[in-house]
């Protein structure tokens, strides 16, 4: 059977992923933490045969012209009315505004701080504090080496200096978009990255709470800025693979004009 161009991207993906969270497993289990290019094929080798069978079943589904029954599951309600009915941005709305608030005070607190916007102080002393290794144990606040090599190229680098500023800047847009319901999935979106960064570095406080929230924003970003100003956006601009009002009305004048 030809696969198309989309189902090997499917597999490749699937077989990278695996083998990148299988080196993961090095350590885990009481294992050598040397042990995770074993770890890594083993894994990677069963997400790509998972992935064959995946999109092998669903080409086959395809020829016979019954694509639903076994290659795609319906949504339960309860899914269909937090993720698509806009009755449900009444629940979305405090959560925006609760993470909303927040993001937006804290970036305005590292705002007004010089250690943060002028020398990036803050954020390098935070870095070396994530890095350290405890003489002691050996270990860190950081699980993942890829994560620490990370952060210590960004302190070699000096990146501090400007990329507190993005922090900032960041933290302060994805307050904004959540508080006005502006774009809300692609500001859940990088909520979501910094929650995530600040986890991987070893801190936990609010972070879990925030990118557990966040994700759910991201999936429910036809409906979560409903009362908010993607009631407009949204239908302007739509979509990468459906474009909106604004850009119908491009494509409808360059028709006329050619």
């Amino acid at each position: 059977m030809k696969l198309s161009t989309g189902s090997i991207i499917i597999i490749v993906v699937a077989t990278l992923l695996g083998l990148f969270l299988g080196n993961g497993l090095g350590g885990s289990f009481g294992t050598d933490p040397g042990n995770g290019l074993l770890w890594a094929l083993v894994v990677g080798a069963i997400s790509g045969v998972g992935a064959y069978f995946g999109v092998t079943n669903y080409a086959k589904a395809v020829e016979k012209g019954d694509v639903g029954a076994g290659t795609q599951i319906e949504d339960p309600k309860f899914a269909k009315f937090l993720f698509s009915d806009t009755r449900s941005a009444a629940i979305w709305l405090p959560i925006r505004l609760f993470m909303g608030l927040d993001f937006l005070s804290a970036g305005w607190h590292k705002f007004q701080d010089p250690k943060w916007m002028d020398s990036g102080a803050a954020l390098l002393g935070y870095w070396k504090g994530a890095v350290a290794i405890n003489a002691e144990t050996g270990k860190g606040a950081i699980t993942y080496d890829w994560w620490r090599n990370f952060l210590q190229g960004m302190i070699d680098s000096n990146a501090h200096v400007w990329f507190s500023k993005v922090i900032v800047f960041g933290e302060m847009l994805v307050g904004l978009g959540l508080i006005v319901g502006a774009l809300v999935g692609i500001a859940a979106f990088f909520g979501a990255v910094m929650n995530m960064s600040f986890l991987l570095s070893g801190s936990v406080s609010v972070n879990p709470i925030f990118l557990t929230l966040g994700i759910l924003l991201i999936l429910a970003w036809k409906v979560a800025g409903w009362f908010g100003l993607d009631r407009v956006l949204l239908p302007a601009l739509g979509t990468p693979w459906k474009a909106g009002v604004v850009f119908n009305k491009r494509e409808q004048s360059r028709q006329m004009v050619s």
